[in-house]
């Protein structure tokens, strides 16, 4: 189970997660082999936390494991889910990511 931010509680889904990945690497050389291994060692990540994981937590986790296979799909992904509100908050994120 997923924990939502305002605390309500869905099914796991691998196909949304993944198709949320697809389209931060859109147009990268990025193997479907890279993206499985991701999934698949953060779903071990996660299943030994427990059988409920919070929504934070799947973010943060996709976030580092795309900043390792490709900074530009990690931006394009970060920038959706911080919901980067002006040019500002994009840069500081970009500053943080050249560090």
């Amino acid at each position: 189970m997923v924990v939502k931010k305002d605390g309500s509680r869905e099914n796991y889904d691998r196909e949304k997660l993944e198709k949320g990945l697809w389209i931060a690497c859109e147009k990268r050389k990025i193997t479907d082999d890279q993206i499985s291994k991701l999934i698949n060692n953060l779903e071990e990540k996660w299943g030994n936390v427990g059988k409920e994981v919070e929504s934070k937590t799947i973010g943060e986790d996709l976030m580092d494991g795309l900043k390792e296979i490709d900074e530009v799909a990690y931006i394009r992904f970060a920038s959706v889910y911080r919901q980067f509100k002006d040019i500002e908050s994009f840069k500081r994120e970009l500053n943080k990511l050249s560090k």
